[in-house]
């Protein structure tokens, strides 16, 4: 083998090593670390779901029954923690502007109460109405979803 031969044979080699020693994954994306795998809340695992909170709701639907269009209404969803840590809602959304959630923003402990407040604003609206009301917090599954629904009427147009 002459000089020029075996230079770029060792160039070649070297490229491959190097190549091969990168920290990061396919297509040059960062490689995710092991431990994440090993999350509890990951859908594959059963790790520490024990001891997690699990957030109890007394109901998880609420009728208000007949309203009249442009009246607002209120209810209080009671739940309690009934797992083993502390439970954090992150965050309260609904399916419609229309549906206003009020929550405890402090972590609730194991075996104490909590409300979720939701006030319905029926102006504009006609009809059946089901609303989702979904709340996200540190259990396993991370959300629950609750329900209001009414028969707003208008009596001006039933005459």
């Amino acid at each position: 083998m002459n000089a020029k031969t075996q230079c770029a044979f060792i160039s070649l080699i070297l490229l491959v090593v190097l190549s091969g020693c990168k920290p990061n994954g396919p297509n040059n994306q960062e490689t995710i670390p092991a431990d994440l795998v090993n999350n509890p809340n990951s859908a594959s695992s059963n790790v520490g779901k024990g001891s997690l909170p699990v957030i109890q709701f007394d109901e998880v639907e609420h009728d208000f029954g007949r309203i009249i269009e442009g009246e607002t209404v209120s209810y209080a969803f009671s739940f309690t923690n009934t797992g083993k840590s502390d439970l954090i809602i992150g965050e309260v959304s609904t399916s419609c502007g229309c549906t206003v959630p009020s929550y405890p923003k402090t972590p609730i402990r194991p075996g104490e109460k909590g409300v979720v407040k939701i006030a319905f604003n029926s102006n504009g609206k006609r009809g059946y109405q089901n609303k989702s009301i979904v709340v996200a917090s540190n259990t396993q599954p991370n959300t629950t979803v609750i329900r209001v629904k009414a028969q707003v009427v208008n009596p001006a147009s039933e005459k």
